[in-house]
């Protein structure tokens, strides 16, 4: 194997590749990234079981082949290098790289040894990358983090018709986003519950390519590519294997019919705000947010201890009966990023039952597609 390859080609293919490669893995080949080189086209690969990256990069190849290579290390060395034409080649049992006056000559693992990357299933359907990844970003934060409870680590993905839904949860705050999409069966009906950091890695990384996001979903009949999730855009595509959803909760119930009391306050303000109050808030200590009448005041702290408030306005007068309601500061402050909108709406009807955040903008027309819910901290009434 023998090839050039522009600097920044190669350094962007492999940075993705090696990015979800295992820091430990269960054997050595699966630290590996592969450099397959076939009729002019450079094949970067990474796999661990559960998830495989994919790129093509186009080269001015002298010789195909294939090598496997430590992937975090290529990772670090391309990043680090001029920008210049690299020239790679197989030479016995080692890699040598070449890009200007720098050399690097890297150790090869048994390319026979490394696992057959999985097939991908087939196409469900396409999405426009930079709404996707949008979408994806907006979730993926409410996802669990806490590995004893899998479920609670992924993003459900429920496709119906020309609807794609994203759900995340971790059982204190919900994130719901809807979008639409082109299936290739208009009447699919069916879910995926995907790894939360595997989803957002992929649609991070596809969304600023542009164009449409293919989504391939396995089937339930034992062919190929059940159980897994795969998406493809430009030259790169991701492959995940699906977590067991089949026991998802009904979170969708958690959304009131209605809700008795509405208040609608700048976004960029009110994140400043909590900010600053929430300075004196200890590892789990609550910001409370009282509104009324005559606005919104922010507190944080107790009689004992640092104190802090500051009073803002609404946009709108508040709605409804004068109400004190306590949340966690990041779930709040992570929710009010994520709207991108310049006013969020608070729904309530009771300080101790979840609260809906939705966008706003301009003209006060409430954006539709996306729902934060959170649950609110028990204080004192």
């Amino acid at each position: 194997m023998k090839f050039r390859v522009e600097r920044d080609a190669l350094a962007d293919a492999v940075a993705w590749t090696a990015k979800s490669l295992p820091s430990r893995p269960s054997v050595p080949v699966l630290a590996g990234a592969m450099l397959r080189v076939t009729d002019g086209r450079l094949q970067v690969s990474g796999f661990d079981y559960e998830v495989s990256n994919q790129v093509d990069v186009e080269v001015q190849a002298d010789a195909d082949g294939a090598t496997l290579v430590s992937g975090r290390l290529l990772a670090e060395i391309t990043k680090a290098l001029p920008a210049k034409p690299v020239e790679m080649a197989a030479v016995g049992s080692h890699l040598e790289l070449v890009c200007g006056s720098a050399r690097f000559t890297l150790p090869t693992m048994p390319v026979e040894d490394y696992p057959s990357l999985p097939e991908l299933p087939a196409s469900a359907g396409r999405v426009d990358a930079p709404t996707f990844a949008a979408a994806v970003a907006q979730v993926a934060m409410a996802a669990g983090r806490d590995e004893t409870l899998p479920m609670m680590t992924g993003v459900r993905i429920e496709l119906s018709g020309d609807k794609l839904a994203l759900l995340a949860t971790d059982r204190y705050r919900l994130a719901v986003r809807e979008i639409t999409w082109a299936p290739d069966d208009p009447s699919i009906d069916v879910n995926a519950l995907v790894p939360a950091r595997t989803l957002a890695d992929t649609a991070k990384t596809l969304g600023p390519l542009g164009g449409e996001v293919t989504i391939a979903l396995g089937g339930s009949g034992g062919g190929a590519g059940e159980g897994m999730i795969g998406f493809v855009g430009g030259t790169r595509r991701t492959t995940s294997r699906l977590l067991d959803g089949q026991s998802y909760p009904p979170v969708r119930s958690l959304f009131a019919p209605s809700y008795s009391s509405e208040a609608r306050v700048t976004v960029p303000a009110l994140i400043e705000v909590v900010k600053r109050v929430a300075l004196v808030a200890e590892k789990a200590t609550p910001v409370r947010l009282s509104f009324s009448e005559d606005g919104l005041v922010v507190e944080a702290g107790g009689t004992e201890e640092a104190r802090a408030s500051e009073a803002m306005e609404t946009v709108v007068p508040f709605t409804g009966e004068t109400m004190t309601v306590a949340f966690n500061p990041q779930y709040l402050l992570e929710g009010l990023s994520a709207l991108g909108a310049p006013t969020a709406v608070f729904s309530f009807n009771d300080p101790f039952k979840p609260a809906v955040i939705t966008p706003a903008g301009e003209d006060g027309a409430v954006i539709e597609g996306f729902r934060y819910l959170i649950m609110p901290i028990r204080v004192g009434r």
